[in-house]
């Protein structure tokens, strides 16, 4: 049960962190997600794996530890879940308004720093004009 544990954390673990680097918006909501679901597993996994016992007390069971199931990562990863589900959606509403914003979906902004360079070159080049055409005007008169 632990390998098959650990090999599920690794592989949505490695999974998420190269989703993570992708350039696109999906790419990288999708990676969190992973990461949360590596983590809630780690988390669920730090608390015992035993199939079959309960977390809480019980009429007729020993109070003993080794008949039940530690209950604390258990509302640990409830709440992850609840925090994980909000993070996502407000991720995902950002990544949308971005996206309708700078008419990309790239992460770093490339492309609207591309356009923001060509303005930028475009008004430079604008203002040459304008001198050396008020220069030539003043030359003529």
């Amino acid at each position: 049960m632990e390998l098959a544990m650990a090999s599920a954390i690794g592989i949505l673990t490695a999974a998420g962190v190269y989703l993570l680097l992708r350039a696109r918006s999906f790419d990288v909501i999708l990676g969190l997600t992973l990461l949360s679901y590596a983590t809630n597993l780690l988390i669920f996994s730090g608390g015992r794996l035993v199939p079959g016992k309960p977390p809480v007390l019980r009429d007729g069971v020993p109070t003993d530890l080794a008949n039940y199931t530690d209950p604390l990562p258990q509302a640990l990863v409830l709440t992850a879940i609840v925090i994980a589900f909000a993070m996502t959606a407000v991720t995902v509403v950002l990544a949308i308004r971005s996206r309708g914003d700078n008419d990309s979906d790239h992460v770093d902004g490339r492309k609207a720093e591309r356009e923001f360079q060509a303005a930028e070159q475009r008004r430079h080049d604008e203002a040459r004009e304008l001198a050396k055409t008020d220069g030539d005007a003043e030359d003529g008169a």
